[in-house]
C-alpha cells in the first residue's frame, strides 16, 4: 500500500471508504478483474467503481504473491496524477 493511497483513504468518508474495502476484497479475490493499463502506465490496473452514483477509481499492481494498492480518486485528473506519481 502505497504512502499516496493512505493519505487519500483518509480523505474518504465512512461510506466510501466502506465501499473501497468491498471492492478491494473483489480485487484479492480475482486480480485481473480491472483493466490494464498500455504505455507508460504499463503492469498498472485500475479498477472503477461507484459509491454514491459517483465513479471512483483504483490504481493497483500485481503479482503471485501481493496486491499492491497505488492510488484512489474520481476520475478528474486521475490518469496525470497516476503518471506523475508512477514516474517518480
Amino acid at each position: 500500500m502505497s504512502s499516496l493511497f493512505k493519505r487519500q483513504k483518509k480523505k474518504l468518508t465512512k461510506e466510501e471508504i466502506r465501499v473501497l474495502d468491498e471492492e478491494i476484497k473483489k480485487i484479492v479475490t480475482s486480480p485481473q478483474i480491472g483493466e490494464a493499463k498500455k504505455g507508460d502506465l504499463q503492469g498498472v490496473y485500475v479498477y472503477k467503481f461507484k459509491v454514491h452514483r459517483q465513479e471512483l477509481l483504483l490504481a493497483y499492481e500485481y503479482d503471485d504473491y501481493r496486491l499492491y494498492l497505488i492510488m484512489t480518486g474520481y476520475h478528474e485528473n486521475f490518469y496525470r496524477d497516476l503518471k506523475s506519481y508512477i514516474n517518480l
